[in-house]
């Protein structure tokens, strides 16, 4: 049966650049949006597509809404979420303080499970349909946020941490654990449903050069799988790289001397690279999450927009929870805006929402499929009320564009904006 949707809509259909080119969006101030069997079957005015639905259609009536593609996360951290704002720390530090003691209680299966069920809950309420997710390096912590997210039918990418080198002992494994459990883990789940399997070293100074040649091994006996990895954080992490591996070019000649540099491989943060890095990724069609609350809170350091663009890299915006201070991504555009606005770069509103879903749908190599409401893609969207709060709706209430109502939706917006979440044409209770 067919459902429609009627409400103001917006979606992007290019990159609208730094100048935020209107002809990269498309806007239906009274707009219909049309799904079927979890698939967008039709979009346009009201006026036009009215007539067109089909007898016994379901006419849901969000107008004073705005819809728009259901967003995408590109580097999330779900063991995680229980230190979000943990004080104090630049990042090798705030490894060793906080994140690893927290990926410890991983170990236990019973509390991967119980927080995998909140964080995909929290990813919903929050307006997110799919996420690249670190797991810990525990493969039962794979199996339970797979588990939550199948559940709901969302798509979701994720993978086992590998980790062999200056690490914790009760978080290494070697590198044929490391390999076995993986690749067990690839034939377990990679492609059932809408799930899909990221190769995840955790960055290169916690893996030995044996083990990152392990993971790129996998990496071309499964190249539809995503790659996924940290690179060129921090100063004293780049530093450290240097110094360990003297041989490679850089840091991303780390990844790239053993298979880990290709389409669907996705590097967060990429905050100190070197030019050459940079033409790198784009010739190898590796992406970028950029994920600007954690790197302000670590004091890491300010993304490159404009560089990384000028280059055709494809980015897209991550959360990076823990290190990151929030799930959602509309927080997570405005901080974006700011960063940049530091660097005399800009980010009109309608490009932070194309790097939150048709950017990061590229980046992830899933634009044929999400992204945005082109007819026959999957029907993952959101519906954002503008006057979930007092002053939300005062603000939002005479806007004289959807620019203008986007702008101060990511501003002010948070999960209480987030009226409704579908996935797959279905809606999702939290």
């Amino acid at each position: 049966m067919q459902q429609a949707f009627r409400a103001a809509i917006l979606h992007c259909l290019a990159d609208p650049g730094e100048s935020g080119d209107s002809a990269a969006h498309q806007y239906f101030e009274d707009g219909i949006l049309v799904v079927e069997d979890g698939l967008v079957v039709m979009l346009g005015e009201a006026e036009a597509v009215l007539p067109q639905l089909d007898d016994g259609a379901e006419l849901r009536d969000r107008r004073g809404s705005l819809i728009v593609p259901g967003l995408i996360d590109c580097h999330v951290h779900y063991p995680q979420i229980g230190i979000v704002g943990a004080y104090g720390e630049k990042l090798l530090d705030w490894l060793e303080r906080y994140a690893f003691p927290a990926e410890r209680r991983f170990a236990d299966a019973d509390h991967a499970r119980e927080v995998a069920r909140i964080f995909v809950e929290e990813l919903i309420r929050n307006g997110t349909t799919t996420a690249l997710v670190f797991a810990s390096v525990h493969a039962h912590s794979v199996d339970a946020v797979f588990e939550a997210a199948a559940a709901r039918n969302m798509r979701l990418i994720a993978g086992k941490v590998l980790m062999d080198s200056h690490s914790p002992e009760s978080l290494s494994d070697d590198v044929e654990t490391g390999y076995r459990d993986s690749r067990a883990l690839i034939e377990r789940w990679h492609g059932r449903g809408r799930l899909g399997y990221a190769i995840t070293p955790r960055y290169a100074l916690s893996s030995s050069l044996a083990q990152l040649g392990s993971a790129g091994r996998l990496a071309e006996a499964f190249p539809d799988t995503w790659i996924q990895t940290h690179l060129a954080e921090n100063v004293d992490e780049v530093a450290r790289v240097r110094r360990r591996f003297p041989d490679a070019g850089n840091y991303l000649d780390v990844y790239d001397r053993v298979g880990l540099l290709r389409e669907r491989a996705v590097f967060a943060h990429c905050l100190h690279l070197e030019p050459a890095e940079v033409g790198r990724l784009a010739a190898a069609g590796g992406a970028v999450a950029h994920c600007p609350t954690s790197n302000l809170f670590l004091g890491s350091g300010l993304f490159d927009l404009r560089t990384l663009a000028d280059a055709a890299v494809r980015v897209g915006l991550g959360t990076d929870v823990g290190a990151g201070t929030s799930l959602s991504l509309l927080a997570t555009m405005s901080e974006a805006y700011k960063v940049l606005q530091l660097q005399d770069q800009t980010l009109p509103p309608t490009r932070a929402l194309y790097l939150a879903t048709l950017g990061a749908a590229r980046a992830l190599y899933l634009d044929d499929v999400i992204g945005n409401f082109a007819i026959g893609k999957e029907a993952d969207f959101v519906v954002l009320d503008p006057a979930a709060t007092p002053f939300s709706a005062q603000r939002t209430r005479d806007v004289e564009s959807v620019e203008a109502l986007l702008s101060a939706l990511i501003v002010l917006g948070d999960d209480r904006h987030v009226a409704e979440t579908w996935i797959y044409g279905r809606e999702q209770t939290v």
